[in-house]
């Protein structure tokens, strides 16, 4: 193999043909030194084996971490009887074999066939998945003592586009009975609730006794969205920024759990995680015309996220910032959260209701890292 054939990809490691050959295609070919050993392998072809780029450092992925069991593998663990030449394995190498068939009995063989950061992404969240079910029953303990005390909730999840919001909504409800919650995400006013009072649409969502209401977005809307849009006048912002403390004062005062969490995002994260709408054909639908504004009016949206947090942060109501780059951490402190709200009956004091303070922080904090920059 003549490596003048051959040239770089931006891939570490990773190498493709010049020449293209007329049945089989461009060859990719894997070149790299390990352990003060130089490896060269073929991976395959573009033609022949449907091979990509993607694929083709899969394969090289997989090669290397061949090696590195390999490695795990010495001599020194081996041991020989010198009367019959009998091979015997000590005890670590065996304990090696054991767990890697269990593993594989475990994943079956179609491991082979997926792209290693797919296979420990998948993996990760079995382990996420595990570790929320311990908050979850507490969630329906919780649910359970709002029907027997007859007490309404009230939980808003505000935040940018792609923030995290409807997937820590699908979260908390997951296993709570549904004839005692319900999720609320409405849309664009009609031509009568334009003319209505501002709140009377959500107020028509509210609780009734024993029930949960989560606004998936809500009367915040006038906070940030509207007036960067242009879909309400100053004088409409000002009078909400005003009124909106007194509204949620008086809420509290007549027995409403009112929980406001806020998730907030990183600029970075956010656009990473549009990109990945904008490529994968699953999430492709959630992409809109507002997220495609997002990136380039995120000084807009802090401005009003600032005068949001400072204006109409209270005793009675106060904001519960999550920092969401990291979307299990932020489903956890979302659910710490709510169950720290009431004081329901059965609570299991074995888990960790103690916020994170990396994670769950308080207003104040939010508006000074706002005053130092705009990253969030």
């Amino acid at each position: 193999m003549n490596l003048s054939d051959f040239k770089k990809t931006d891939y570490s490691g990773l190498y493709i043909s010049k020449a293209t050959h007329p049945t089989f295609g461009k060859k990719y070919v894997a070149r790299f030194q390990h352990n003060k050993k130089r490896y060269v392998k073929v991976l395959g072809y573009t033609q022949k084996d449907n091979l990509t780029k993607k694929t083709a450092i899969s394969l090289l992925q997989k090669f290397k971490a061949s090696l590195e069991i390999d490695d795990n593998i010495e001599a020194k663990n081996i041991t020989i009887n010198p009367k019959n030449n009998e091979v015997k394995l000590d005890k670590g190498i065996a304990d090696l074999k054991e767990e890697n068939q269990f593993l594989r009995g475990l994943l079956g063989d179609e491991y082979k066939n997926v792209n290693i950061d797919v296979l420990k992404d998948g993996i990760q969240k079995i382990y996420d998945l595990e570790e929320l079910k311990e908050y979850q029953i507490e969630l329906i303990k919780l649910q359970e003592h709002l029907e027997k005390q007859n007490q309404r909730m009230i939980i808003l999840f505000e935040g940018r586009d792609a923030s995290g919001k409807g997937g820590a909504i699908r979260r908390i409800t997951r296993y709570m009975n549904n004839k005692h919650y319900r999720v609320v995400a409405l849309g664009k006013p009609t031509e009568t609730q334009k003319n209505q009072w501002f709140l009377q649409r959500y107020i028509e969502h509210f609780p009734t006794g024993g029930e949960i209401v989560l606004f998936d977005r809500s009367w915040y809307n006038r906070a940030m969205v509207e007036p960067i849009f242009g879909f309400c006048s100053q004088e409409e912002y000002e009078i909400f920024m005003e009124d909106v403390v007194n509204f949620e004062q008086d809420l509290v005062r007549q027995g409403m759990i009112l929980i406001k969490l806020y998730f907030s995002v990183s600029k970075a994260e956010q656009k990473r995680r549009f990109d990945r709408r904008i490529n994968d054909p699953l999430r492709q639908w959630k992409f809109s015309e507002v997220d495609m504004q997002a990136q380039d009016l995120w000084g807009e949206f802090s401005e009003k996220k600032y005068e949001m947090l400072k204006r109409t942060n209270s005793r009675s109501a106060p904001w519960n910032i999550v920092r969401s780059d990291n979307k299990h951490l932020a489903r956890l402190e979302a659910m710490k959260t709510i169950l720290n709200s009431v004081d329901y009956e059965g609570r299991n004091y074995s888990l960790d209701f103690q916020p994170r303070e990396d994670i769950n922080i308080s207003v104040q904090r939010e508006l000074l890292q706002m005053r130092k920059s705009q990253n969030y």
